[in-house]
């Protein structure tokens, strides 16, 4: 592997970023809403190899205390070879002394776990598909 990473959205292919998400299970919109998303974010990391966009995340926050994470993602190719470590402690980085919060992917919850990431007892969301991500294992 020849990887690089990018930290903006300059040239990206918004419809890679689309499919990835589909690969790997987790919900997608149209390449238009994922490219006005990232480009909102605070944070934004895309790992290349070679000129192949095979990994991404995004993190929003305020730059002094709250984070939150979302969008992480990683071809399945490329799974278990440390880019989502990657992505997840660049992120960490770039927002030093920040709390941060994201949802992971039912039966991702390990891979977070090895982050020092922990399950909140106080956690509430409000989605806008709620009965959708009930189904999906998000809430009870």
């Amino acid at each position: 592997m020849n990887l690089r990473l990018q930290f903006d959205t300059t040239n990206i292919n918004w419809d890679i970023v689309v499919d990835t998400l589909q690969k790997v299970g987790m919900v997608y919109h149209a390449n238009e809403i994922h490219k006005r998303a990232f480009n909102n974010s605070h944070t934004v990391v895309f790992v290349f190899d070679e000129e192949n966009l095979i990994g991404f995340g995004r993190a929003i926050s305020d730059g002094e205390y709250q984070a939150a994470i979302y969008d992480v993602a990683v071809l399945p190719d490329y799974q278990r070879k440390g880019i989502g470590k990657m992505i997840i402690q660049y992120i960490i980085k770039n927002n030093p002394n920040c709390n941060f919060i994201l949802y992971a992917s039912p039966g991702k919850e390990k891979f977070y776990e090895k982050e020092n990431f922990r399950q909140m007892k106080t956690g509430m969301a409000l989605f806008f598909n709620g009965k959708k991500m009930r189904e999906n294992g998000f809430t009870e």
